[in-house]
């Protein structure tokens, strides 16, 4: 199973690059979408790794791959400068998933 980057930010694909994972470098919605049809048409392919900024800007992208797709896991990182979430983000999530507070 292979991973794919798709990035806003060429220090963020680099950085990957160097650890082997393959990727595209991708500002407006027509490089999105070759990005992800590349991905989505890998059969080898099993995670996509989106920066949150893609993952902000076409949330019904994401979304539709997410609900839709069994594979590949979409999986939403921070670039090089870091998460634009909340330091108590996944605290939240689960409040708002599951009911519990950590």
């Amino acid at each position: 199973m292979k991973f794919f980057l798709i990035s806003d930010n060429t220090d963020t694909r680099a950085g990957f690059r160097l650890a082997g994972v393959e990727g595209a470098v991708a500002h407006t919605l027509e490089e999105i979408e070759a990005a992800l049809d590349a991905a989505l048409n890998d059969r080898e392919g099993g995670i996509l790794l989106v920066t949150e900024k893609i993952a902000a800007q076409f949330p019904a992208l994401m979304d539709d791959i997410k609900l839709n797709r069994r594979l590949p896991l979409v999986v939403e990182i921070p670039d090089r400068h870091g998460s634009s979430r909340g330091p108590d983000f996944l605290a939240e999530y689960l409040r708002e998933a599951v009911g519990v507070k950590l």
